[in-house]
């Protein structure tokens, strides 16, 4: 992770938080680009909802944030709603492949 700038203003501030949420709404779009091609691969609702793969990402982001010093819970409720979303983007997906 790159160092963190040292800012002198509030509105230098500001700005660099502007320029992370811009980063954060580009990487969402990433991951749900992949997840409409995880579709492709899966044969049936159940594959789409994932349960275990679902876990085990919650997990996984609620160590990295006690890692970076963030609140686990922030993270993997903000988790939980976007995979919530992208479930029924993929589940819209497999469906419009003709597999339901």
């Amino acid at each position: 992770m790159p160092s963190l700038k040292k800012c002198n203003t509030l509105e230098e501030v500001r700005t660099e938080i502007d320029i992370l949420d811009t980063k954060l709404v580009d990487l969402i779009s990433e991951r749900s680009h992949l997840i409409r091609q995880a579709a492709a691969f899966k044969q049936s609702v159940e594959e789409v909802k994932a349960k275990d793969r679902i876990d085990f990402i919650l997990q996984h982001v609620r160590h990295h944030a006690i890692e970076k010093g963030v609140s686990p819970n922030m993270i993997s409720e903000l988790f939980e709603i976007m995979i919530d979303e992208m479930v029924e983007t993929e589940i819209a997906e497999f469906r419009n492949d003709g597999k339901f």
